[in-house]
Order: C-alpha cells, then structure tokens, then sequence
C-alpha cells in the first residue's frame, strides 16, 4: 500500500480541530472546479467555433488549389491534367479564372470578384446546397447565368423576376493607357442573368460572382489561360500523399495548396486566440490555486504532532514531502473530476437543446457551437494537477524540513 497516499487520505476526510482547515480546504477544491470548468467549456466553444469556420469555408472551397508562383495566370498543359485526374482519389479538376470587375444593376454599383468556372465547377464545392435564393444555374444551352454573393444581391438590390434584370460586368482591357478619350473603351463589357445568390459567411457573400468559364474569358480577353486550377478529392482519401503527387507533376513552378494552407491566416489566428483564452484561464486557475497554499499550510501546522512522531520513527524528508504533495494532488484530482463532469453535462445540454443562444439573428447558427475533443480534456487535467502539486510544493517540502518535535507522555 502506498503510504504518502494512505495518510493524505486520511488527512483529507478525518475531521481537523480548526473548522477553518476544512473550509478553506474546500474553498481551494471550488477554485478548481471552477478553473477546470470554464477551460473545458471556453475550449469547447472554440472548438465548435473552429469547426463552423472550417465547415463553411469548405462549401466554398476546394480540397486543392493549383497555382503558378510568378505570374497571375497561366495556360494548363493537358497532359498534366490528366496525370493530375488519374491520381487515385481524385474526384474532379476545375479550371479556373479570377478577375476583379465592376458590376452594375440599374443605378446600383458594385465592386466584385468574377470566378469563371467550368462545368465540372459543381462536383469540387458545396455551393449548390449553400443557395439563399434562386438555384446554381451558370449555362442552360447556350444561355449563359451567374451565381452572386448574397452580400452583392443586398448591394444591387437584384429582382430575379425581373425578364430585363441583367448585370453588366466591365473588366478593364489589358494594355489600354489613360490617353483614352471615351472611359468605356478602356473596359471590355458583357452583360448576364442572374439566377440566384448563396449565403456561406460575409467574406465569400460579398466578393464572389459565379460565372461560366468562357464568359470570364471573353472579359479578360484570355482565350485559354486560367488563374487556377481546383481539384477535389473522394471521402477519407490521403490528403497529404494526394499533395506530394500533384506537387511532383506540377514542379516547384506552381504551388498546390490544401484547405488550411488556403486560409493559414485564418486559422492561425483562431489557434492564436484560442491558446490566448487558454493560458489567461490558467493564470485565473494559478490564483485559485493559492488557496491550496493555505490549506495545506493550515494542515502542516495542524499536523505538526503526526510529523514529529513520523521523524522519530525514522520517517525521512521524502515521505514527509509525498504526504503533503499527494493531499495537493487529492484537492486538484476532486477539483478537475467534478468540474469535467458538470462541463460534460452543459455540453450535452448545449449541443441537444441550445440552452444558450446567439444574439444578432445569425442566419448561420443560433446558439453556441460547442464540440469536445479528447485532447482538451487530457490537456486541461494536467494543467490542474501541475498547478496543484506546484502549490502544494511549498507546504510540503515546510513539513518536511521542520523541526522534530518529540511528543513527552
């Protein structure tokens, strides 16, 4: 039987001559209740937050990205197109055009990206199912359509029951100087119908105009060049083997991107601040974690009997030490139990019943986001019980290194 153990849980429960001992013993289990419970809700929440962000760029985005590294555009070798298609778990390959244009409707004006994309565009995002009006329409016969942001829709103000309801896109002309008597000979112009917005979160919903790859062609005058090229990949394939081989057929001239690396930004700074929350609740948990100093300091001097008695048994510093290290160690173990379990219950709650809603009118979500991941939990349960041996340290080792005192019959 492990002795230090045995002593510090008797010391715990055995009633103590001073009523103050056990209210500030239980005083310091609160603090770590409460420490333990506000990091693994606060994780959670950014957990939930982490995986809303990412579920909603990958409407948007693909699983793979190919760019040139200097230069803007580029013509795509066919050949290693279908090198690229061939590859075991790719699903589909889209070219690409991007271009900044000024969009007009009516009186109204509008700033926006064009993505010119092919037909096979359907099969490498979600977008279709992320419609908030109208459908994903882009070409039916050789009538050509545009998909635009929800954000663009609110801004021209765009009747899609209107029959005359078209969006005139103007794209600066390449090569023009500013010796150009009439402004609209600088700009190539075409006009389209829309047939319907999406809605996946602000960025995308107020910069992206979807429109059929030829159309985007004639506007930038690029025949056959594209920006990029978009590839999907099937469910549960190898995404990192995936990489290394369209990398190799591509060469250190283009860059091939996977979902984080086309927003590192992004998640960088959600991490960023998810470990910022993190290490600011750890130092709220260090002062909770005093109030085991004074417990444990309380306890030594109300067990300075039983550590006289101890030494004169040949007891050494060591066990002395453990003893008090070990009663630290029952104070954040009870602690962190009971504030997991009261977390684990309002995380249930929250994810079954949104007990706690979102205030704004989010058409997204309504309540919090909250998602539990292993890691946290195991994370959190060390940070509480290295904290708490950590304060317990200094009663301990006091004990250990007092005087003997030998107690006279």
């Amino acid at each position: 039987m492990n002795l230090p153990f045995t002593f510090a849980r008797r010391y715990l429960v055995s009633k103590k001559s001073s009523n103050a001992i056990n209210i500030i013993s239980w005083i310091s289990v609160a603090g770590i209740f409460v420490g333990s419970l506000g990091l693994i809700l606060v994780l959670s929440v950014f957990n939930g937050f982490e995986g809303l962000v990412i579920s909603l760029y990958d409407y948007f985005d693909p699983d793979f990205t190919i760019t040139i590294n200097e230069g803007k555009s580029f013509i795509p070798d066919s050949t290693k197109i279908a090198q690229l298609s061939s590859i075991s778990g790719v699903r589909a390959v889209s070219k690409v055009i991007e271009e900044n244009a000024l969009l007009t409707y009516n009186d109204k004006q509008y700033i926006a990206t064009i993505k010119g994309v092919d037909s096979d565009y359907g099969q490498i995002t979600g977008i279709d199912s992320s419609m908030y009006r109208g459908v994903f329409l882009l070409q039916h016969g050789n009538e050509e359509y545009a998909v635009i942001g929800a954000g663009i829709e609110q801004s021209l103000e765009v009747n899609y029951d209107d029959p005359f309801g078209f969006i005139s896109v103007y794209i600066p002309k390449k090569g023009t100087t500013a010796s150009v008597i009439n402004p609209e000979d600088a700009f190539n112009r075409d006009v389209i119908k829309p047939t319907g917005s999406f809605a996946i979160q602000s960025e995308f919903d107020s910069k992206y105009a979807i429109v059929p790859l030829e159309f985007a062609r004639r506007l930038t005058g690029d025949s056959n060049k594209v920006t990029s090229l978009e590839v999907a990949v099937t469910t549960g394939a190898d995404v990192n083997s995936i990489q290394q081989k369209i990398q190799a057929i591509f060469g250190n001239d283009f860059s091939v991107k996977n979902r984080l690396q086309q927003n590192e930004t992004l998640y960088k700074i959600m991490k960023t601040e998810k470990w910022a929350v993190y290490a600011i609740l750890t130092f709220i948990l260090i002062v909770a974690a005093f109030n085991i100093i004074g417990s444990l300091s309380m306890l030594v001097i109300e067990k300075k009997k039983d550590i006289s008695i101890l030494k004169t048994m040949g007891a050494e510093d060591v066990l002395i030490r453990r003893i008090f290290l070990s009663e630290g160690f029952f104070l954040s173990l009870i602690g962190s139990v009971f504030g997991f379990a009261i977390a684990l219950i309002i995380i249930l709650l929250q994810q079954h019943f949104h007990l706690l809603k979102l205030g704004g009118g989010s058409f997204v979500i309504d309540a919090y986001p909250v998602e539990m991941k292993p890691g946290d939990f195991i994370l959190v349960f060390l940070t509480v019980i290295i904290i708490g041996l950590a304060a317990a340290w200094f009663p301990a080792s006091r004990a250990a290194k007092g005087a003997i005192e030998l107690v006279k019959e």
